[in-house]
């Protein structure tokens, strides 16, 4: 991080003689062991009871700000702790043990975002992450933590558990913790809902990509917890609350990085698509009627508006073939089971038909150049031409799927406004029926009899291409 000093240095001449010959040195690294003892024993003083309990208020209150010499001495341990020896020398030192108790009892938010952010990086190691997560007074402090509203913490605490969870040794147990402590959800939907940090934002959107991912259990619990009315424990009485519900929690953290954050957008996207994996999921999407329009609306402008622009190169579709993958496919479900409501009508998603068709049009484009890779004959051209491949088919399928169902529903006007409006034409038509055969072939026939009321001509000219089609004229 930025704001972070770099980790100080051995002395240099007679000092660093000496401590060479102490073996003050934290494993293969030019660190002090004396220098990070001293720092960790200041830690210690910080949280001494005996210390607290002589501060006068007016003291105590000022423990919310950290000694700017502190905080210097410690973002250095922070920065060091990203080495594997510097790491496991704090886990032998209990360094762990340390933070909790930091956490447990101080009120600087400055302070707890560098001790948690020290264990993140600790964690990156598999033998402390393997120790923390096993350690429940860890997981659960960690876990209250997550109801703090510091930006910073949260962030270092998400980036924490997401570190965790990439470990599959570990990814139960903080599975099982989380699913004993409700309070997470409802922490997460707060941050989605409410945050404009966009780094948070991103990270938390991971955290619960991550868990969805792992267990669809999970995932179908914190789909019902939004459909139950919650109790406001902060009165102690039974009035009832609106209760935080997932899917616009997530719709509203997308879009607040819509702008600002590619990255955050398509993990968020990637969360709803795997909330329609599951009935419930789907139903959380459409139901009310108004969060399935909201959801509708906001993933046709991503498509339209953000992705796939006529004046982009198709090589760009590289860049994007992931989130468009995930906005389709929800998209998709959406059309399948709301395909009578009025804001998924063709007449207002005419733009959406142009865009489907120019993906399918890029996507050919990079499968050209796919093949020019190929032919270099190279390992590492032939380990990107499978990723590509494997990418850009999983965006042509869900993309099919959706032009299939759309056009399945076009009236002879929804197409003369269409082909008005320049979001179909010989082109276009042409790209979509070379996509949609042989697999959809009696959507395209059914397509093509209605463009032969639409625009004889059209139809006519499209028949040279497609003889097989001429029956149905």
């Amino acid at each position: 991080m930025d704001r972070n000093p770099s980790p100080p240095r051995r002395g240099l001449g007679a000092e660093a003689e000496a401590e060479d010959a102490g073996g003050d040195s934290i494993g293969a690294t030019i660190y002090s062991k004396h220098w990070l003892f001293g720092v960790l024993g200041s830690l210690i003083q910080l949280i001494n009871p005996e210390k607290a309990k002589t501060r006068a208020n007016e003291e105590e209150e000022q423990v919310t700000e950290l000694d700017e010499e502190m905080e210097n001495e410690i973002c250095k341990v922070w920065d060091m702790s990203m080495d594997e020896d510097v790491a496991l020398f704090l886990y032998e030192f209990n360094a762990p043990d340390i933070f909790m108790g930091v956490l447990a009892k101080t009120k600087c938010p400055r302070l707890m975002e560098i001790c948690v952010g020290i264990l993140g990086n600790m964690a990156c190691f598999q033998e402390i992450c393997v120790s923390i997560s096993n350690d429940k007074n860890i997981g659960q402090t960690l876990l209250h933590c997550m109801y703090d509203l510091d930006p910073p913490t949260l962030l270092e605490i998400s980036r924490l558990l997401l570190t965790c969870l990439s470990q599959p040794q570990v990814a139960n147990i903080w599975i099982a913790r989380i699913r004993e402590n409700p309070a997470v959800y409802e922490s997460i939907c707060f941050i989605m809902s409410s945050s404009t940090n966009v780094d948070l934002l991103v990270k938390v959107g991971e955290v619960v990509d991550k868990l969805f991912d792992l267990d669809e259990k999970l995932m179908v619990e914190w789909i019902r917890n939004g459909t139950a009315p919650m109790l406001d424990q902060s009165s102690g009485d039974s009035e009832e609350q609106a209760p935080l519900k997932i899917v616009p929690c997530v719709l509203e953290a997308a879009k607040q990085i819509r702008f600002d954050n590619p990255v955050g957008l398509d993990v968020y996207m990637h969360i709803l698509q795997l909330l329609t994996t599951v009935d419930d999921g789907i139903q959380a999407i459409v139901q009310p009627p108004d969060a399935g329009r909201d959801t509708w609306n906001f993933l046709s402008d991503l498509a339209c508006l953000d992705f796939c622009q006529p004046d982009d190169p198709p090589i760009m579709l590289q860049e994007q073939k992931t989130v468009l993958a995930s906005i389709f496919s929800v998209l998709s479900a959406v059309y399948a089971s709301q395909a009578e409501q009025e804001y998924v009508k063709m007449e207002k998603n005419l733009s959406l038909i142009g865009g489907l068709i120019r993906v399918l049009h890029n996507m050919e484009e990079c499968e050209k150049r796919s093949v020019n890779l190929a032919d270099c004959n190279t390992e590492e051209a032939e380990k990107s031409d499978k990723t590509e491949d494997f990418h850009l088919k999983v965006l042509k399928d869900v993309s099919c799927e959706l032009l299939s169902n759309i056009f399945q529903k076009l009236t002879k006007e929804n197409i003369i406004q269409a082909l008005k409006e320049e979001h179909l034409s010989k082109e276009t038509c042409s790209c979509a029926i070379k996509n949609l055969l042989p697999m959809y072939r009696s959507v395209v026939e059914g397509f093509f009899k209605v463009l032969c009321e639409a625009d004889k001509d059209l139809a006519d000219d499209l028949e040279k291409d497609f003889p097989s089609l001429k029956t149905q004229n």
